[in-house]
């Protein structure tokens, strides 16, 4: 199982590659993208913070629970740090004997990843930012 948390850029091929067998037959990768807008603002960059041990034991317990439950393959990284647009935030690989599998097993962990994992984004946008992905959303004026 591999499961990545790093402030390093993201290689996707490398992480597809984690969860590719010759008796696969599907191998599918999600990347999040920063992009440069959300709900009617420009956005500048992204931050990512998280409760670090906490977020790779929940990573890995995701990962265990897909494998459980589908016969696939599983690799997850996600930054951590400022990111800016363009970059790639999260990466999941999954590979499977069979399409299906693979592309249920993908949206099933970005839905869970988002839901329980406690990682959290700092939206830097003109005139402000918020934060996303804790129980409250907290906007601030700035100047950044």
């Amino acid at each position: 199982m591999t499961v990545i948390l790093t402030r390093k850029p993201l290689d996707p091929d490398k992480l597809t590659a984690l969860v590719q067998r010759p008796a696969y037959g599907a191998a599918v990768t999600f990347l999040g993208v920063t992009r440069d807008h959300n709900d009617g603002r420009r956005v500048l960059y992204l931050e990512y913070e998280a409760y670090e041990e906490m977020a790779v034991q929940e990573l890995k317990r995701v990962v265990d629970e897909l494998k459980a439950r589908l016969p696939v393959d599983v690799a997850v990284a996600h930054r951590l740090g400022r990111l800016e647009i363009g970059e790639v935030s999260l990466v999941i690989a999954v590979g499977s004997a069979h399409r299906k599998e693979a592309l249920d097993a993908c949206a099933d962990a970005v839905d869970r990843i988002k839901m329980t994992v406690p990682i959290w984004k700092r939206e830097v946008f003109e005139g402000g930012y918020v934060w996303i992905g804790s129980e409250e959303h907290v906007e601030q004026e700035s100047s950044a």
